[in-house]
């Protein structure tokens, strides 16, 4: 299970992404397509055009961090949706990264706070 303080956004770049890009070129990526900060000291995740690849960019303090996974077999299965990004919960980053699919997760009622 990935544990991450609540004050950390994880963003998903639904844009293909060619897994050759390094820091400089994924941090470009997290400002034009995602549009947000990549000195935010959130994660951006990126997948691969195979969908069995990904890197998850992170600013911590004095520099980047880069994540990288490759599947052996499987893809890594992103939330369907026509947006070019979309922000996501650590669990639902977690269940990505173990390869569940979210369609087939059934989530119960819960309460929280009105986003303001």
């Amino acid at each position: 299970m990935l544990r991450l303080p609540p004050s950390v956004r994880i963003f998903l770049c639904r844009v293909p992404v060619d897994m050759r890009r390094s820091f400089d070129g994924l941090a470009a990526m997290a400002q034009q397509v995602v549009r947000e900060d990549p000195l935010s000291g959130h994660l951006f995740v990126f997948r691969g055009r195979r969908g069995d690849r990904v890197k998850i960019l992170h600013w911590d303090r004095d520099g980047y961090a880069l994540w990288y996974k490759r599947l052996e077999t499987g893809v890594f299965r992103f939330p369907s949706d026509p947006a070019q990004s979309a922000e996501i919960s650590s669990s639902d980053l977690g269940l990505i990264l173990e390869g569940i699919d979210l369609r087939s997760v059934k989530r119960q009622k819960r309460f929280s706070f009105p986003v303001k």
